[in-house]
């Protein structure tokens, strides 16, 4: 297959839109399936994993490749649902072009609004499939659609074709408009003219031809100028379809095959290396260059991972370097994923979508090449959503821990919206996600393909400790056990330092009170409180530490006597300087449909938020910035699915340190082991 005949599409939309129904429907109508899967038996292409059968949600973005005439076209359906918005984003870059789906009763929804967005970011052509054209009253729902799709996305989203008033077929508007047809709304000469209008203002010589002269154009005329609208996100053509009747669904074909750009007409992902921007080249016999957009582990193919081929080809005698490594690896067999079932290819050109099995060195986001001149070659880094939502993870088994570590390593890899860390001083586990349900499906899978129970608690909050005022404190450590005894005496003074200004530590000491080369071990003992803490056990902070007298012993003295006076003279001069406990606090930003203000708002005042801003967006929505404690936004993301059925967003980012209320001290103080009066 040449790359002239590729078309690379994915198709994006809020979960429930038909995605799924549609790209099988599409398969049986090319007849690359034989029989129609159903989504409530689990018999559906793309929705084959155990998870997304379960749910009746796709969770995972899957590739297919449909033969429609001489074209091959390359879709992958994705997930629908926001917590899934980074398994979505991540195939960006292996595609020219988007598809948004939608239905008449249901708009666009936040999700799918924000997905078609980030198209518009990558430059991505960009198209709007309306589905379930024979749903009941969508006939009176679709001209309301259509003016909530305009004043989302602008005017330029124009119907290319128009369902008729039965909602049975559709009447195309651009390739073979027939006028006297009947449509739900608009009529097919209007919707021609406004797509022909919108088209040759892009080329000059086409809007002379068009306005001087009178003459009508034919779809060969206006092809280039057409690719140059889409590239230049200048025109959004709308069609409608039914996947359940099959309605529209040629027509979809067609303009997936026809209008949609080519690998060598969208706009490409932007290369480099190191800083350098670098353009790839198409000509015959250039290194093979490609992108892994999605790793996957399969029950029997192992890890799988999808690559788009930018360069070049790849077969399966290639030797590929991964990014700058020197050691090649031998590609040995080239696969064609369609849902769970493979076919082995000889080659993949490049434009082409292909699969390498069996290689764990093949992450998420790494270039392959065969050429050192190629080292170092990358994408730009994508901008994913925010993970927000974490717990704290340990293996339900004792002796699990390596593999809990090994297990959530190769979760991470496979989804680029999985974070992972160690908090030492919590010896915590932390695995974030972008919400409760993104979570919930990667533990499932933990179990269900690795076999391994994790147990799950809320993370701990990450407060500090620190003074109020100023304060002496004396201590002499005195120890006498037989032969050579231990002594250090030390002499400090505390004082608040202004918050985030950390800690500081002066020597003060003269005459040798204390000699220097103890100094550092009175320091020491110090920094161990910073690190433990004095009342809750969190570590301290903005306070400056004055030794400025002691005395020492010149057999007795040693290292570990200065560590320990350092330590309880710190203690016990922190008890006098009036300690409190700080709590983090984080700048919010909240992105809701504008009648879920008045809850959120709500919400954020019951549990000692602040909202400091409120930003209606052309869209509807609105974008609320607020302050809130940390510790009230455990469960927020759950909150917030609630209040907004669904439909809210939020980030958020340490702002500062603010004093938690008296009664919460009193019962952090209480809950830790070692109080300071101990």
């Amino acid at each position: 297959m040449s790359v002239e005949r590729i078309r690379n599409i994915a198709f994006i939309g809020q979960s429930g839109a038909g995605k799924t129904s549609l790209v099988e429907r599409l398969l049986f109508e090319t007849g690359d399936i034989t029989s129609q899967g159903e989504l409530a038996r689990g018999t559906t292409v793309t929705d084959f994993d155990p998870q997304s059968i379960a749910y009746q949600h796709s969770v995972e973005a899957t590739p297919v490749n449909l033969s429609w005439h001489d074209t091959q076209l390359n879709i992958i359906d994705t997930p629908g649902l926001g917590d899934l918005l980074g398994r979505s984003i991540s195939v960006f870059p292996a595609i020219e072009s988007v598809a948004l789906l939608t239905q008449p009763h249901a708009g666009v929804g936040n999700t799918a609004e924000q997905l078609f967005n980030t198209a518009k970011n990558k430059q991505k052509c960009r198209l709007i499939v309306v589905n379930k054209i024979d749903a009941e009253d969508a006939a009176s729902a679709l001209p309301a659609l259509m003016g909530q799709l305009q004043a989302s996305f602008g005017a330029k989203c124009l119907p290319i074709n128009l369902p008729d008033p039965s909602g049975h077929q559709v009447v195309d508007c651009y390739f073979k408009p027939d006028y006297n047809s009947d449509t739900l709304f608009s009529s097919v000469e209007e919707a021609h003219d406004q797509l022909v209008d919108q088209v040759v203002e892009v080329d000059e010589e086409l809007m002379e031809l068009y306005l001087e002269q009178g003459q009508a154009l034919k779809p060969e005329q206006l092809h280039d100028a057409f690719e140059a609208v889409l590239r230049e996100d200048h025109l959004i053509p709308v069609c409608f379809v039914s996947a359940r009747t099959g309605a529209g669904l040629n027509e979809l074909l067609h303009i997936l095959s026809e209008l949609m750009p080519t690998p060598l007409e969208g706009n490409p992902p932007q290369f480099y290396q190191g800083e350098k921007a670098v353009s790839l080249s198409q000509e015959e016999g250039a290194h093979a260059v490609g992108h892994v957009f999605k790793v996957s582990v399969d029950p029997y193919m192992g890890r799988v991972a999808f690559i788009r081929v930018f360069q070049g080809e790849i077969n399966a005698e290639s030797m590929l370097f991964i990014g700058s490594e020197k050691k090649a690896f031998k590609v040995g067999h080239l696969y064609r994923i369609q849902g769970k079932q493979r076919s082995e290819i000889s080659k993949a050109v490049s434009g082409d979508i292909c699969a390498i099995a069996k290689v764990d060195e093949l992450d998420f986001d790494c270039v392959v090449h065969d050429s050192h001149d190629e080292d170092g070659l990358h994408l730009t880094t994508m901008d994913m959503p925010a993970p927000m939502f974490s717990l704290a993870v340990s293996p339900a088994r004792r002796g699990d821990e390596q593999k809990l570590s090994e297990v959530l390593k190769k979760l991470c890899a496979e989804d680029p919206s999985l974070r992972l860390r160690h908090r030492v001083r919590q010896n915590e586990t932390l695995l974030t996600g972008v919400g409760e349900f993104h979570l919930k499906i990667v533990l499932e899978k933990a179990l269900q393909l690795y076999k391994l129970e994790i147990d799950t608690t809320e993370p701990s909050i990450d407060y500090r400790e620190t003074i109020t005022g100023a304060a002496e404190a004396v201590h002499r450590h005195k120890k006498q056990t037989g032969g050579a005894g231990q002594f250090g005496e030390v002499h400090l003074r505390v004082r608040a330092l202004g918050r985030g200004e950390g800690f500081r530590f002066v020597n003060k000491v003269v005459g040798g009170a204390i000699p220097t080369s103890f100094i550092p071990a009175v320091e020491k003992g110090i920094r161990q409180i910073l690190d433990e803490g004095a009342i809750a056990g969190f570590p301290l902070q903005d306070i400056e530490v004055e030794v400025f007298d002691g005395k020492h012993h010149s057999v007795d003295s040693k290292e570990i006597a200065f560590v320990t006076a350092g330590r309880k003279a710190f203690l016990e001069a922190i008890d006098k300087a009036g300690p409190i406990i700080l709590e983090p606090i984080v700048d919010m930003q909240i992105q809701v449909p504008s009648e879920f203000i008045g809850d959120i708002t709500g919400d954020l005042s019951g549990h000692r938020g602040m909202v400091t801003d409120s930003l209606p967006q052309p869209s509807g929505l609105v974008v609320i910035q607020a302050k809130a404690p940390l510790s009230e936004l455990q469960d927020y993301a759950r909150r917030m699915k609630s209040m907004t059925r669904g439909e809210g967003s939020f980030s958020m980012s340490l702002s500062h340190f603010e004093t938690v209320p008296m009664q919460v001290q009193k019962g952090l103080v209480k809950a830790h082991d070692h109080p300071v009066s101990a």
